[in-house]
């Protein structure tokens, strides 16, 4: 799974505590100002402001996904977030954001 680290989206993983244990190269980046690979250790509850770390317990405590877009400064994100199981088993959460068009097209197939 080298690729995970330079993938051209953020990608942080955390435990079923939500400790973070990961965080690829974008995610590094992404989050530099906040403390960067400092945050690897950390409590991934701990970066988030109410409500958003409300829906966040929620989310890992009840293994559920949550799919949103964002946009900030001009760029605009699709954000990923689902647990992550190994073996059938619940081992963590998972962060995937990926920059986008503002315009994206959407294509209905059949």
């Amino acid at each position: 799974m080298d690729w995970i680290k330079e993938f051209n989206g953020a990608v942080t993983l955390c435990n079923t505590e939500g400790t973070i244990t990961y965080m690829n190269n974008k995610a590094l980046k992404t989050f530099e100002n906040d403390g960067g690979d400092r945050l690897i250790g950390t409590n991934v509850l701990d970066c988030h402001p109410e409500p958003s770390k409300s829906v966040l317990k929620d989310l890992m405590m009840n293994q559920k996904s949550n799919v949103y877009t964002i946009e900030k400064n001009s760029v605009k994100k699709l954000i990923y977030q689902s647990p992550v199981f190994t073996d059938g088993k619940y081992s963590g959460f998972v962060e995937i954001s990926l920059e986008i068009p503002i315009e994206l097209p959407n294509f209905i197939r059949k």
